[in-house]
Order: C-alpha cells, then structure tokens, then sequence
C-alpha cells in the first residue's frame, strides 16, 4: 500500500492524539505511562518495528541501519527499563531522517536527546547499558504499551499519549477528525459566551451526545 502522503500525515499531527483517537472510533493508544521526554515533542509516521531481547539493544542498531526517512522506530523492549537508546542512537536516527522513536522500555543521555529535539516516548530513563548480541527481530509485528503494531502502521504522539492507526486509515481519519475540529470550535464559541458544558453536549437531561461526538 502506498505510504500516506507527507501533507496527510502533517494533518494528523497538527491535530493531535486525542482528536485522532476519537475521529478514529477509538483507535488503539499505547499504555500511558509511556511518555514523552521532553514536552511538546509531537510525531507522525509510518512504524518500522523491531523487537529486543531483554537487556540487549543490537535489534535498534539493525532497524537504525534499514529504516527510511520519515519512519517512526516502534521498540518492543518488554517494559524493561534501561538504557536501549542513547545520544549515539540519536545522532545517527537524525541524520538518516528517522521521525522519532517510541520504545516500551527505557533510554539514557536524556539530556543529549532533548538538546537534539529528537522525538522520544518511553517507559522512563536509566543509566543501565544494554548488550549487542541479540538477535531480536526487524520488520515484525511487535507488541508496545499493550498494543499490537504492524510495520507501516501509523503512529501519533504528542503530549497527550501515542495512537496507532491502521495503514491505510489515514484519509478517513482526516476527514472525521476536521469534522471533529469544527464541532468543537463552535462548541467553544457557545462556551465563551457563558453556556455550560451540559448544554452545550446536551447532558441537562442525560447523556444523548455520543463520547466521540464532542472533546472533553
């Protein structure tokens, strides 16, 4: 299937992981407490997988040497929490125009890679180091913060959390998510006049708003 076009993907991530998630009938998000290092990063992209053994990070530096520019590294590291990619990674990840990175584990040189302005969600930060031997697996379905992810599927990230579509749901999701946008600024405009929320969502008398029909 033919990769989303660079202005569509740029859409998605302007509108940002909760109007997607909605505007996709609740797409799958990774576990929350996958986060962002540095606040206000934000990310849209294809995923190019791999998955680690525990403690062992050579499945990152094979992917780093495969992925294409614009691709999101999607990591399975099984929750563990140490140091699987670092300023080396980054410098590298950088000058081949990889997107960004989200792991279910950990990284290190956190401070390199904000001073980068490298996009990266992750479990947490440690110092621990990793070994080289692996051989994990490159280009496969890989299991990040509970959710299954397809090589190619689309990745959304921001401060809000990570959102995965299917690859070809891109369009769709636009359309519904702009929609979407233009309920919720006429809803804002109600609100600055001094209407209340169970108005404006019609709550007064029961919920007869579907969830995904207004933001929160």
């Amino acid at each position: 299937m033919d990769a989303p076009l660079p202005g569509l993907l740029a859409d998605l991530e302007r509108m940002g992981t909760a109007t997607v998630h909605e505007a996709a009938g609740r797409a799958p998000v990774a576990d929350p407490a996958i986060r962002p290092l540095w606040p206000g990063a934000t990310l849209a992209g294809p995923a190019f997988t791999a998955r680690c053994d525990p403690g062992d990070n050579l499945a990152i530096h094979r992917a780093l040497a495969s992925a294409s520019a614009g691709d999101v590294l999607v990591i399975q590291a099984g929750g563990h929490v140490a140091g699987y990619f670092g300023e080396l990674m980054t410098a590298a990840a950088r000058a081949r125009g990889i997107a960004g990175l989200v792991i279910d584990g950990g990284v290190r040189d956190a401070a390199a890679i904000r001073a980068a302005g490298f996009p990266v969600w992750c479990r947490g930060v440690s110092v621990l180091g990793c070994e080289k031997r692996g051989p994990g697996q490159v280009g496969s379905i890989v299991a990040c913060g509970g959710v299954l992810v397809h090589p190619g599927d689309l990745v959304i990230a921001d401060d809000d959390g990570v959102v995965f579509l299917a690859e070809g749901a891109a369009a769709a999701v636009r359309t519904a998510g702009g929609e979407r946008l233009a309920r919720e600024s006429a809803f804002l405009a109600r609100l600055e006049r001094g209407e209340t929320t169970m108005h404006v969502l019609g709550l007064s008398h029961g919920a007869t708003r579907s969830p995904q029909d207004a933001g929160g």
